[in-house]
């Protein structure tokens, strides 16, 4: 869940101290800056790199009286430090005359040939298979990982604001960064141990939670689930590194000589291993890309250490600065296995140098590694994992064994602090505001109000919509949750409700059996492949901001019995029957059919029986909590494919027809590495069997303002009326790849996004002659070509907008055809 984030962000707009801290500038003789130069403690290996403006930081816990600074084809210079904080140091690197005659030196964009570096690369390529547990079949391993929020760029102004009265007492000890250089104060933290165990022949991993500890949020799974999906496991030898949606070109990456320029920085012994040090940083601006160093062993060609700075010009929201850092220990003399991995980012709402924000830091441990103890194959596959409050409460002891580095002075404090902190005003304020924004709904003890933003509506039948709800929640866990709402039409004067009530049966299958009802005025058609939530309503429904005037919707009086399971990960199957009671709500619209042969008896209302079984198959879906309701952490970033038979029936309790229904659904989204992200989407469907325009399927038009997925915008509401079809929509999200390259557009950050869709759909006659609809007399449907129209659009407007223009391919001899027109959506997005 997001509401840790918006709480930290929303509060912006010691420790262990470290015995050693120093920051300045590198430049060469001329007053240039020097970027990328080697800063270290000497006889150590803690050290960094100074950015594009030669500038650096660095710090230690130990004490050191001596500051190195060197760069190949310039003479080291050692700067003696007097104090234990040095700040602003400016240092001047003379060339070295002698050294230039022996080695090349690479300034700028580097040569892609006879470059020593990338003949280096091209070798860690060949080799990277060869590296790590994936030389074995079998493997296991302990894992440690800490996960912190710190408030950072902690000062007096900070300190005095009157967001903090009140909460003054947390900021009695802050400490600083030592990879940024500014002040900080550990705020959030969560530590969980686990055993992993690997199968390289099937490719399979499980991972079992031993145990879970954090600040203030007791067994909260969602907020743990989601800030680790935020830092998601990555291999830098993979030729992207994804993480906060994006992939970022990895220096590794067989693509990386078109992305990076590589410079041989050093060479040196370390355990009696020989080591080359390459240096790397961006071609171009604007680009999803690191700057940093790595060293690589000469004989197994395997990574011992690399750093990693993302590129402060990339196309990222809310993100200033991804710093990551990776150690490898070495097995056997050939085999590299990753140690440790630090995860840095400086979450903020401006990426200016001197803002403030929040860093959210992952810190993973790796120990115990073991080889080749196979376990059963179902071992592997078992994926459940029966909730245990035992697992969030462990012991003293427990964590004092499985910590595999101690936590520091604040990280301790910060366990304490955070329970004070809640019981503050200001920070309880603050706490439900964060809660509002990032879940919908206003928690109160066992109740919570929701969701906030479908309070207001409007559409031509009702006029202005208020409406209220809720839900019972007392944890992510609940086994049981029930809903309701209560909605009041100014202009219809008539009220609405709906509720409906889950159970979970078996926690293991998520056997889940809900029941539900609901009277409301709804826009049918707004979807291809029908929902399966008995409260759901389309934002077409209530929009406030539409196209034109529409009251074609229908009242309905909807009733709804099901059970779910899951027999196995991501796949369900739905057994359910609805009853529901269809009539138009306005005078302007209609849904009548004729009731007899003769056409002589006309029907104003449809009652109808049917009961459906839906499959749905979503590989790749991570979802969070062990409840009735479970929470989904990578919403359209997995493929889905849903299968749906309904049958309905005549007689039984007043049903009006007897049909079957086939529809079909996959969506498939493909990260496309540096080129953006390519989704696409196909729908088919077919009725079996007469049925009237209430139950007929409808191609979505879109009469509101909104971009609304799976839509045609340039429809209008009941243009295209089938009882067949097929439909496919493709977007591709090109994430700011093309602007980056243009000067005057790259400093906007903006995204291009280009996107098509197209139906093709026929109607029976015997369809069109049930037909006794006054609104629309004739059906008509797009059996002469295919619909189709496409769309250009902007996103990252302001960093939260999109807007999209859309262009009509035919069918421009419609009544009233729209051939252009814009629609925007607003979304949180890195």
């Amino acid at each position: 869940m997001k509401k840790l984030l918006v709480i930290f962000v929303l509060l912006f707009g010691t420790a262990l101290v470290a015995q050693t801290k120093v920051s300045g500038y590198v430049y060469d003789e001329d007053g240039n800056a020097l970027p990328y130069a080697n800063v270290v403690f000497p006889n150590s290996t803690e050290g960094t790199i100074t950015n594009e403006d030669g500038k650096f930081y660095l710090e230690s816990d130990k004490s050191y009286s001596n500051l190195e600074v060197n760069f190949v084809g310039f003479i080291t210079e050692t700067i003696p430090l007097k104090k234990s904080a040095t700040y602003s140091l400016k240092v001047t690197l003379k060339t070295d005359n002698e050294a230039l005659s022996e080695v090349i030196i690479f300034s700028g964009k580097t040569s892609k040939k006879n470059n020593p570096a990338i003949d280096i690369l091209k070798k860690i390529w060949k080799n990277k298979r060869q590296n790590g547990v994936n030389k074995f079949d079998y493997y296991a391993f302990d894992k440690y990982e800490k996960l912190e929020f710190d408030l950072n760029t902690i000062d007096s102004t900070l300190i005095n604001s009157r967001v903090f009265n009140g909460m003054e007492f947390i900021f009695e000890e802050v400490d600083t960064n030592k990879v940024t250089g500014k002040t900080y104060l550990p705020i959030f933290i969560n530590e969980a141990a686990s055993k992993v165990y690997g199968n390289n022949v099937n490719n399979t991993k499980r991972e079992i939670l031993l145990g879970n500890k954090n600040s203030g949020f007791s067994d909260n799974q969602t907020l743990i689930q989601y800030v680790k999906d935020i830092y998601s496991e990555y291999n830098v030898y993979d030729n992207y590194l994804k993480f906060f949606d994006k992939s970022f070109v990895s220096p590794l990456s067989r693509t990386g000589i078109d992305n990076y320029n590589y410079v041989l920085a050093d060479s040196t012994y370390i355990n009696d291993k020989h080591y080359y040090n390459i240096v790397y940083y961006p071609r171009r601006k604007g680009e999803l890309t690191f700057k940093g160093d790595f060293w690589v062993n000469d004989s197994t060609w395997a990574i011992k250490e690399i750093n990693l700075t993302m590129n402060k010009d990339a196309n990222i929201n809310w993100v200033k600065e991804v710093y990551i850092e990776q150690e490898f220990e070495v097995l056997n003399d050939s085999v590299f296995l990753i140690t440790r991995d630090h995860f840095m980012t400086d979450f903020t709402f401006q990426k200016k140098e001197e803002s403030r924000g929040v860093y959210g830091k992952r810190t993973t441990l790796y120990s115990n590694y073991e080889f080749n103890q196979p376990k059963s194959k179902t071992f592997y596959k078992e994926d459940y994992q029966p909730h245990n409050d035992s697992v969030y409460f462990r012991e003293d002891n427990f964590w004092k064994d499985k910590r595999l580095e101690p936590l520091n002075k604040d990280e301790q404090r910060v366990y304490t602090m955070l329970d004070t902190l809640r019981t503050v005003d200001a920070f309880k304020r603050m706490y439900s505001l964060g809660t509002v924004l990032a879940t919908n709904y206003w928690e109160r003890d066992g109740w919570d109000f929701g969701p906030v933003f479908s309070t207001f509506g409007y559409n031509d039948v009702e006029g202005l919509r208020l409406r209220a709800g809720g839900r019972s929640y007392k944890s992510q866990n609940d086994k049981f949750r029930l809903q309701g709402f209560l909605a009041y039409g100014f202009k219809d004067d008539k009220f609405k409700y709906g509720i409906s009530a889950k159970y979970l049966l078996n926690p293991k299958l998520h056997w889940v059996v809900e029941a539900g009802n609901r009277r409301d005025v709804e826009q049918l058609g707004a979807s291809l492949t029908n929902t399966s939530d008995v409260l759901g309503r389309s934002l077409a429904s209530s929009a406030v901001l539409t196209i034109g005037a529409n009251a074609s919707l229908t009242s309905i009086n909807l009733s709804s019995l099901a059970f779910t399971i899951e027999p196995a990960r991501n796949f369900e199957v739905r057994i359910g029957s609805t009853y529901r009671t269809l009539i138009s709500a306005s005078d302007k619209f209609s849904i009548a059919y004729f009731d007899d042969i003769s056409e002589n008896l006309v029907s104003e209302e449809t009652k109808q029986l049917e009961t459906s079984i839906i499959f749905k198959y979503m590989p790749g879906r991570k979802t969070s909590g062990y409840g009735v309701e479970r929470y989904i952490l990578n919403p359209n970033d997995y493929p889905e494919m849903f299968l749906n038979y309904s049958k309905g029936f005549t007689g039984a309790l007043d049903s009006d027809f007897n049909y079957q229904k086939l529809q079909f659904f996959y969506r498939q989204p493909i990260q496309m590495g540096g080129f953006g992200k390519f989704t696409s989407t196909f729908e088919a469907g077919k009725t079996f069997g007469d049925v009237s325009l209430g139950l007929l399927d409808v191609v979505p038009g879109n009469q509101t303002l909104f971009s609304i997925l799976g839509t045609f915008p340039l429809l209008d509401f009941y243009d295209f009326v089938t009882d067949s079809y097929v439909s496919l929509h493709v977007e591709h999200n090109f994430n700011g790849r093309l602007f980056s390259r243009i000067p005057l557009l790259r400093d906007l950050d903006l995204r291009e996004i280009v996107s098509a869709r197209a139906v093709y759909g026929t109607i029976s006659d015997s369809n069109q002659a049930l037909n006794a609809s006054n609104s629309n007399p004739v059906f008509f449907a797009p059996d002469q070509e295919p619909y189709w129209s496409y769309s250009l659009g902007l996103g990252n407007i302001f960093r939260v907008f999109r807007l999209d223009f859309h262009f009509r391919g035919n069918y421009r001899s419609l009544p009233d055809a729209r051939t252009f027109g814009v629609t925007g959506a607003f979304g949180f997005y890195f």
